[in-house]
């Protein structure tokens, strides 16, 4: 079977690899993603893990209010699109972001989504909810957020302190899913419960993480997968082995010294240097320096 072999810039210069069958896999539908995975998160709730073990294999299970545009290679403030919010406008003051909501969607149990689980979401975040959070990494990232208030069951207003234009970034990261109301935050540890287009299936902590198409999904034709299936192998000689021996087709942690390895054992390895902006982390002081931010890394297809 042929195969394509792409790559995705992290942290440290870090290389993704993906195995995918077909030259235009990306729109056939179907098929189970296997990726030998570089870690088993602590838990799988997003609002309380600040590690992107939990985030990857995460945030397809979830609906943000706004993203940015995954077709655009570089993030922008112009490059931010609607996802559960349809469109977003501010008062004359900028202290006031209002949100129309989708209407139609579904939480994967059926339940219907609402304002009222906007609300939920930012009262959990704020700590002004009667259920708390385990542990609250982006509380600060809403010190200047008075509240959020809904207009009718589809659309909600935040209200901040004063202006802050790079708020609506905040609300774009992969680190503001939206939450049910109707789900305790014990329970979105383990089962959590999202919009998105896949649904867990099972999380074995320290062996595999599985999630599975939603077939309600609310963008239609999404997603192409059937399945993601993370496979957790935290050595990274093991990983790569385990990738080029055919056990996966994403491979993500791949430095860039040992791409070529891989590209000599994978010899239908397709790659190109690209752009990436995540600075690399001493391991010794924990602290990032500019000397070794990286400049590039790569994509393979």
């Amino acid at each position: 079977m042929k195969r394509r072999l792409g790559a995705f810039a992290t942290a440290g210069a870090l290389l993704g690899v993906l195995f995918a069958a077909g030259a235009a896999s990306a729109q056939k539908s179907g098929g189970i993603l296997r990726s030998p995975f570089f870690d088993s998160p602590p838990s799988l709730s997003l609002l309380e893990e600040s590690t992107f073990a939990a985030n990857r294999p995460m945030m397809g299970v979830f609906n943000n209010l706004v993203m940015y545009d995954q077709h655009v290679p570089q993030n922008s403030m112009k490059t931010i699109v609607p996802d559960l919010a349809t469109s977003w406008s501010w008062n004359e003051e900028g202290t006031e972001l209002t949100m129309p909501l989708r209407r139609g969607v579904k939480w994967h149990d059926g339940e219907p989504f609402t304002a009222g689980d906007v609300v939920c979401t930012w009262d959990l975040l704020t700590g002004k909810a009667p259920d708390k959070l385990r542990i609250n990494p982006r509380m600060a990232w809403y010190a200047n957020l008075t509240e959020v208030t809904t207009n009718g069951d589809y659309e909600v207003t935040f209200h901040l302190k004063r202006p802050q234009p790079a708020f609506l970034a905040m609300l774009a990261s992969g680190w503001s899913p939206i939450y049910p109301c109707h789900v305790s935050a014990r329970e979105m540890r383990q089962n959590p419960i999202g919009t998105g287009p896949f649904k867990l299936v099972e999380f074995r902590p320290n062996e595999v993480i599985r999630v599975a198409k939603n077939p309600d999904y609310w963008k239609q034709g999404r997603p192409y997968l059937d399945g993601i299936e993370y496979s957790i192998i935290k050595d990274l000689s093991t990983r790569t082995l385990a990738f080029i021996g055919g056990k996966g087709d994403l491979l993500n942690g791949v430095t860039i010294p040992q791409l070529k390895d891989v590209k000599n054992q994978a010899p239908q390895a397709i790659c190109e240097v690209v752009t990436s902006n995540t600075p690399a982390i001493s391991s010794s002081t924990g602290t990032n320096h500019p000397l070794t931010t990286p400049k590039s890394g790569g994509r393979c297809r």
